[in-house]
């Protein structure tokens, strides 16, 4: 039993349910096992999107963010309902009661997934054993499917849930990277996402051994430190912990200017806070955050400093979003005083690889389908330099907004309690 918990090293679970959403929908009524089921919105029309479906339905090549038109063409007897989050939230929080029923070392990633450390719990059984038990429970008592990977760290045990689904439980050490792990293509390695992959391709990066014996010079020139990181994990060094709190965090990513002169133009102003948010979007996209929370600070010719914030209905990386959110707080704040200096913040950051949209199915309906206009704008950009298009907001005019005093501002948001995250 010891040699299965090294002395100065850590045994990592990552569980992450299988077609989460989807099983929920089954544990719920039996008539849906076996059968292939889609979750969407706008069920009634055609151009509505896939958010998950079934293994059943994935057999017919159904995909997640698919219209529906698309997925009914491909398995015509696809069984298509709406999402119920509620429902959702209330097996999560059940699964996750479960896993610190075995450590309180239970990291949470999104509604769907979580880390253990389980390397003091040798007195539950081998790794492998607790994997069992784990997987058995949820199923068993909550018809439930999840996979398991067993590793000596984060990265490698996110890997191992991925290899076996559904109902796997996949043991990845450091000795099993050359064999299990290095053939996969660099696009399949987690954290590489479709436009990583490419940029990788482009300087003969294939697979995830070409990734992890690269130059660090390359790597770093072409993605930054984050090539770095990458190619660490590429050889199976991840050093994160699993932090419990980690769900509690509250980082924040902002900038913030001094005016050349005290300003009173709403025009001027707002050219500073769209500046403003380019930049915090650009450092978020760079360090793969989202922001769950837009904030502002305004300090005036008197050096009075007040700063607002407010929950966004979902994460948010994209300058137009910060910009609308930045916008809308400083029209409703202003007092028309000159302004010496002016910030944007996103609070409450959260990987982008945990995030995910707290749907609104709409929303997200909106999002998948403007997807291919953001890459071709980012491609311009990148060719072109970023001026070669502009995306603007409509000012506002007339009298600047003061209806949100300080007293109100504050019990708003002591009432307010934020949304839950995670993903699907």
């Amino acid at each position: 039993m010891k040699d299965m918990y090294p002395k100065n090293g850590r045994v990592i679970l990552h569980v992450d349910m299988n077609s989460f959403y989807a099983s929920v929908e089954m544990s719920y009524d039996v008539s849906l096992k076996g059968k292939p089921l889609a979750i969407a919105g706008n069920v009634e029309e055609r151009r509505g999107i896939i958010v998950t479906c079934s293994y059943e339905a994935r057999k017919f090549g159904v995909k997640t963010t698919m219209p529906i038109w698309q997925a009914k063409k491909l398995c015509p007897q696809l069984i298509i309902q709406k999402p119920n989050f509620e429902r959702y939230r209330k097996a999560s929080l059940a699964i996750f009661d479960l896993l610190r029923q075995y450590t309180e070392m239970v990291e949470p990633v999104s509604i769907d997934e979580g880390y253990l450390d389980i390397s003091e719990c040798a007195k539950l059984g081998s790794p492998l054993e607790i994997a069992k038990s784990i997987q058995e429970r949820i199923y068993n008592t909550m018809d439930l499917p999840c996979s398991i990977g067993i590793a000596p760290n984060k990265f490698l045990a996110k890997t191992a849930s991925d290899m076996q689904k559904p109902m796997g439980i996949t043991v990845l050490r450091k000795r099993d990277i050359p064999e299990k792990l290095w053939p996969l293509q660099v696009g399949e390695m987690h954290g590489i996402g479709q436009k990583t992959s490419e940029k990788l391709h482009a300087i003969g990066i294939i697979t995830i051994k070409d990734l992890a014996q690269s130059r660090d010079s390359q790597l770093k020139q072409l993605l930054g430190i984050n090539g770095i990181r990458l190619k660490d994990r590429a050889n199976g060094i991840d050093s994160r912990i699993v932090d419990p709190e980690s769900i509690f965090d509250h980082k924040s990513i902002g900038n913030s200017t001094t005016l050349p002169h005290d300003s009173t133009n709403q025009k001027e102003l707002l050219g500073v806070l769209e500046k403003l948010s380019g930049k915090v979007a650009a450092r978020l996209k760079n360090k793969r955050l989202l922001g769950q929370k837009i904030g502002v600070t305004i300090r005036y010719k008197d050096r009075r400093t007040i700063t607002r914030s407010r929950t966004v209905s979902n994460p948010v990386f994209e300058k137009k979003d910060i910009l609308a959110g930045a916008t809308d707080l400083f029209m409703k704040n202003w007092n028309g005083e000159g302004i010496r200096l002016l910030g944007v913040t996103a609070h409450d950051v959260i990987e982008k690889e945990s995030a995910f949209m707290q749907l609104d199915i709409f929303s997200f309906q909106k999002e998948a389908e403007k997807e291919p206009l953001y890459e071709a704008m980012e491609h311009l950009q990148n060719k072109y330099g970023e001026n070669i298009i502009k995306k603007g907001i409509p000012l506002k005019h007339g009298s600047i907004g003061t209806d949100t005093s300080f007293s109100k501002d504050f019990f708003e948001q002591s009432r307010r309690k934020d949304p839950p995250g995670g993903k699907e």
